[in-house]
């Protein structure tokens, strides 16, 4: 972190902060960033992480172990024994995590595998039924919890349709309200007591023609329909799929109700054109940042020797769904 970002950092008072496999070399250099950029703000603001395991995987070897692709572990493990995978998986995630001082991860995938569901996204899915995708997403976020690690929904409400890559272009979703209702955006129901979400970049012509994100629509949708009541952040801004700049995406996405806007390329100029709309949060806002706050409670210390071979034991097919 430079000085200019310290000083930034301490005027804006983001919700949080988030980081990315540039910001990672070492345990003890990510453990002294995640201090620093508390110090910054002076408060023990969370630090998010997308640490999916797979492809999406910021932490890895030499210093943390690899993952198998979600939707690659569950085919292998089975039905019968998903959900206890990935609640180990993730419980050793967040352990791995809590231990260099980052506190929130971007997991569980409430999205649920399609056919022709793109590849940026189709094997961090967790399977491809409704059943499947919440009874392991429930899994993930109970073991990130477990471990003092707040979980992010994502992408509400649902990504498993788009065919293009929202980090390069819009999808469109053309499957009828009914359809939705009763598979993609169901999954987000079903876990719609988790205590923060993360919007998707994605038009479903079925209800709009603006991007969920910028839609007040479909984030009125989100929060009656779907229920999702928690801390609602859009996915990241820099990504393509959304028109104007920065910080016209990020007064779009507020004013369609988002309560934070995320912003990940890290640019310091950017940075600065988002502190100078940077805005204060209404008490809704500050109610969801709190309730989500409260969600990180203190770790319980675990055996790692006995959890990663109880994990190992799951894989191989040697130990059950408890």
């Amino acid at each position: 972190m430079t000085p200019d970002e310290a000083a930034l950092f301490a005027d804006v008072s983001p919700v949080g902060f988030i980081l990315f496999k540039r910001n990672i070399a070492h345990p003890e250099q990510v453990k002294a960033l995640t201090a620093g950029l508390r110090e910054a703000v002076g408060w023990e603001a969370p630090v998010f992480i997308d640490q999916e395991g797979g492809r999406v995987d910021r932490m890895g070897p030499p210093h943390w172990r690899s993952w198998l692709p979600p939707l690659d572990q569950n085919a292998q493990v089975g039905p019968d024994r998903a959900a206890r995978a990935m609640e180990l998986r993730y419980r050793l995630i967040a352990d791995d995590l809590r231990a260099v001082g980052i506190d929130g991860n971007c997991a569980p995938m409430g999205d649920i595998a399609h056919t022709k569901t793109h590849a940026v996204l189709r094997n961090r899915c967790y399977g491809e039924t409704l059943e499947a995708v919440v009874k392991s997403a429930r899994a993930v976020a109970d073991g990130l919890l477990a471990g003092g690690v707040l979980p992010v929904l994502k992408h509400i409400p649902g990504h498993g349709r788009a065919t293009m890559d929202s980090h390069l272009e819009l999808p469109r979703v053309t499957a009828s309200a009914e359809e939705l209702r009763i598979t993609d955006f169901a999954a987000f129901e079903a876990l719609n007591d988790l205590p923060l979400g993360m919007s998707a970049h994605i038009v479903f012509e079925a209800f709009s023609e603006k991007a969920a994100t910028v839609d007040p629509v479909m984030i009125a949708l989100i929060r009656e329909e779907i229920g999702f009541n928690g801390l609602l952040m859009t996915d990241d801004l820099s990504m393509e799929a959304l028109d104007g700049s920065l910080p016209q995406r990020a007064q779009a996405a507020r004013a369609a109700g988002c309560d934070v806007v995320l912003y990940c390329k890290g640019v310091f100029s950017e940075l600065k054109a988002l502190a100078e709309i940077a805005e204060d949060m209404n008490e809704t806002g500050l109610a969801r940042v709190d309730a989500a706050l409260e969600a990180r409670r203190t770790l319980d210390t675990i055996d790692r020797s006995a959890m990663e071979a109880e994990y190992e034991a799951v894989l191989r097919g040697q130990a059950g769904d408890g």
